[in-house]
């Protein structure tokens, strides 16, 4: 029996070698493609949002990326149903939106902390409303610092104030909203998640976890109602310069609030899963290229993390006391 020549394995593995190589170059060059289609082209071929019908409910509508969420909404025509907790911001944001767009809004007063015995008044309130978009915004962190799990002061509520007001406020907002747009064939779902819900984010466990649920079941319900004419985007920030971020201030890496709802909307119509943001996507990339599970774990953990948290903590805390 003849022996197989060395070259010939040679040869194989080389081959084997072109054809993994090919396949990664095909595979970012899709990418890329898709980010160029998502984060730039979108900007000029924006989607029409009033063809998902005239009213947009935004849940924690008065602050952050929920109150720029509402205002950009009204920018493109839609009237706006505005959710949140406390009465008189509800007040002067409707006011504000609608002096300076022109549209309707309706506000509702809610607590989502307080779980599913709330969610009755929200169902009067929207009956019989035409409601082409909703948006899953409302949310909490627990703590900005980051804290180990045991570390939390008053962990049981911490732990169902963030089921109920990251977790079940997505899925109740969802079953009130969704029949309406099954019957019509057509609505949009923009639930807000957080890259910290791509892979477990030790030290931040508890939003991390929330934030998970809220991609997984995103993704989940796009596949089981885009045949009814229903699109579902699951929007996955960074940093945005809000009051839970304790108003970082902007630069290429943070965005502010406005830019980056504009920039997230853009994005409706061409991907169902976002960064929101060119900016936000190269370092979502960057992140998971250069920083594995295990080197993130060991990151976080350093004292100097924590550190940098309470630093932007503290600034904020003294630029308010100056206001």
């Amino acid at each position: 029996m003849s022996e197989t020549h060395p070259d010939v394995y040679i040869q194989a593995f080389n081959l084997f070698g072109i054809v993994v190589a090919f396949y990664i170059a095909l595979l970012q060059g899709w990418k890329l493609l898709r980010g160029i289609r998502s984060y730039i082209l979108a900007g000029w071929w924006r989607t029409n949002l009033k063809k998902y019908g005239s009213w947009a409910v935004v849940t924690g509508a008065t602050d952050g990326i929920g109150k720029a969420y509402a205002r950009e909404l009204a920018k493109r025509g839609l009237d706006v149903v505005l959710i949140s907790r406390t009465l008189e911001k509800l007040k002067r944001v409707a006011a504000e939106i609608e002096q300076e767009f022109g549209c309707k809004t309706k506000i509702i007063q809610a607590d989502y902390t307080r779980g599913s015995e709330m969610y009755q008044s929200i169902v009067d309130n929207l009956k019989g409303m035409e409601i082409g978009i909703l948006v899953n915004n409302v949310g909490m962190s627990g703590s900005f610092h980051p804290t180990r799990f045991l570390a939390f002061p008053n962990i049981d509520k911490v732990i169902m104030d963030t089921i109920n007001c990251n977790m079940l406020s997505v899925v109740e907002m969802t079953r009130i909203v969704l029949p309406q747009m099954v019957e019509r064939k057509k609505g949009l779902v923009i639930n807000l998640s957080s890259e910290v819900g791509n892979r477990p984010y030790p030290m931040s466990l508890i939003y991390s976890s929330s934030k998970g649920f809220v991609d997984f079941f995103s993704r989940g319900l796009h596949a089981e109602y885009k045949s009814f004419g229903i699109t579902v985007q699951c929007v996955m920030p960074l940093f945005v310069s809000t009051d839970m971020t304790h108003n970082l201030g902007t630069n290429i890496f943070v965005k502010s609030a406005s830019d980056y709802a504009r920039d997230a909307l853009n994005t409706v119509g061409y991907t169902n899963r976002t960064s929101g943001c060119l900016s936000h996507a190269l370092q979502s990339y960057a992140v998971a290229l250069l920083l594995p599970d295990a080197v993130l774990e060991f990151v976080l953990s350093l004292k100097i993390i924590a550190d940098f948290f309470d630093k932007i903590q503290k600034k904020d805390e003294k630029n308010k006391k100056k206001k």
